[in-house]
């Protein structure tokens, strides 16, 4: 949802006259899009900050705005340890970031506005979209929900729903630009509808998805265990392009874990969810979030969540010690888990899934796998010579490509391929050898039209073209979207 929201700010200030800085480049405007669900966002942020001040001290000029979560929980404690920062906007106001640099600017003071409740819902806003042939999608903003490790609901608000009509437009306006994939984005999927009063909404969503020509993957994150209906699953199986991968927060293992995160679910439920899902979409690969160390876990509670991990077979899991977030009820807890402990819980489990996504994935040598072709997705792909790409299950399959197949530019990233899989590591597959098929797409026409639009003009990257969904075609090279630090030089800022 951040990496939408980021596409999102890209769009707007591509929109108000702004250009991505080229690599290596010194950049006069730099956006940190924040978290704030652990506290290493904060490290993160303030330790970028403290790096960026001698670029901003040697270049006066330079903009340094920041938003997100952690805009919206600190306010103007940002400015108090970082007063070289120019704006700070919060989660519901997104859309006044190009106001406000301009503001800032203007008056040659700092800029905080930090707005209650949203004012504009991000989809109506332009976007710079990351991938010709993947898209986000949100469907709602915002979380009715209690837990009490989590900050977000008191940063994103209450779910507001967008309605079914909308959301179905901005998918058809994609694929009409040459997606292939949209990803539907909610804090909590599978209440859509709720604020609607429609309880029903997100499996007959999933169900039109299907009915729109074009649109080849649907994918969701994140339902929460509690909401899961066999109505979804059901549209999850009957729905073609609906694919055939879960992502489900399991959080712990332990029933008495998670009464004290209020996760409103017990173990028997997920994993009864877990078995549904694999008797309807046998071939799903399903994968997990786990915080380790919650206030008051026991050595019997984490053999709990050790045993749901085996049970339930997850291809992989997002694992977590946990951070106490100020404001949060957890925060307040007793029985602080001894760090020690915490992290040689955190190494079991880490261990443990490890073997199980080996096992997953060894299972699928052999197998025919069709691989949607992306750029970025192997960070030594230039280094192998390998292409990467994501299976329908969303597992990353790096391949060599022998035969006719293997020639310089032929297979271009939004290509859709068909090749076997040949090895199964815990984090990835292998497809080395001759594709059983290749088919070029209109995104791979889009990724290869915008490389050469960035040749004849000099750079890596091509000039944008807002389409008519609101979106910024992307080009190729330097993304105006990163996650992590960019690169700065000190020196004078380019004009």
């Amino acid at each position: 949802m951040n990496v939408h929201d980021s596409e999102r700010l890209a769009g707007l200030l591509e929109s108000a006259g702004y250009v991505p800085a080229a690599q290596g480049a010194d950049a006069d405007v730099v956006v940190f899009n924040t978290c704030a669900v652990r506290e290493n966002a904060d490290n993160r942020l303030y330790g970028n900050l403290g790096h960026l001040y001698p670029t901003k001290k040697n270049n006066p000029g330079m903009q340094i705005a920041v938003g997100g979560c952690l805009a919206q929980k600190d306010r103007s404690v940002i400015l108090d340890r970082a007063p070289w920062v120019d704006v700070v906007f919060g989660t519901h106001n997104l859309h006044r970031l190009p106001v406000l640099l301009e503001r800032a600017r203007h008056n040659a003071a700092a800029q905080v506005e930090i707005a209650e409740a949203l004012e504009v819902f991000p989809s109506s806003l332009p976007a710079r979209r990351a991938s010709h042939h993947s898209a986000w999608v949100s469907i709602s903003v915002g979380c009715d929900n209690t837990c009490t490790f989590c900050i977000v609901p008191s940063l994103r608000g209450g779910e507001r729903d967008r309605r079914p009509g909308d959301v179905l437009a901005e998918v058809e306006a994609l694929v009409a630009e040459g997606a292939l994939e949209i990803t539907l984005l909610g804090q909590n999927v599978n209440s859509y509808g709720r604020s609607l009063g429609d309880p029903g909404a997100f499996a007959r969503l999933l169900r039109a998805c299907g009915n729109i020509e074009g649109l080849e993957r649907v994918r969701f994150t994140s339902p929460h265990p509690r909401d899961f209906t066999d109505d979804v699953i059901e549209a999850m199986a009957q729905t073609p392009n609906v694919c055939p991968q879960l992502h489900m927060p399991l959080q712990s293992g332990s029933d008495a874990v998670l009464r004290r995160m209020r996760r409103s679910y017990r173990r028997e439920r997920f994993l009864g969810i877990v078995e549904r899902v694999r008797e309807a979409i046998p071939h799903a690969a399903i994968t997990t979030d786990i915080i380790v160390g919650f206030p008051g876990e026991t050595e019997e509670d984490f053999a709990d969540t050790l045993d749901v991990v085996r049970a339930a077979r997850f291809a992989g899991a997002f694992t977590f010690k946990y951070s106490p977030r100020p404001g949060t009820p957890a925060a307040e807890m007793d029985g602080a888990v001894d760090p020690a402990v915490v992290s040689e819980r955190y190494e079991r489990l880490a261990s443990l899934q490890d073997e199980m996504s080996w096992a997953e994935n060894r299972a699928q040598v052999g197998r025919r796998v069709e691989i949607l072709v992306s750029e970025g997705e192997g960070r030594k792909d230039s280094e192998t010579g390998r292409l990467s790409g994501r299976a329908r299950d969303g597992r990353l399959v790096h391949l060599l490509v022998t035969g006719p197949h293997a020639q310089d530019g032929v297979v271009r990233p939004g290509d859709v391929i068909e090749a076997v899989v040949t090895r199964g590591a815990p984090h990835h597959l292998t497809a080395d050898g001759p594709l059983h098929s290749h088919r070029r797409t209109t995104a791979g026409d889009a990724w290869e039209a915008a490389r050469s639009r960035g040749s004849e003009a000099g750079s890596e990257a091509g000039p944008e073209v807002l389409s008519p969904a609101g979106s910024v075609s992307p080009g190729s090279g330097q993304p105006a979207v990163s996650l992590g630090m960019p690169t700065l030089r000190t020196g004078p800022a380019a004009r």
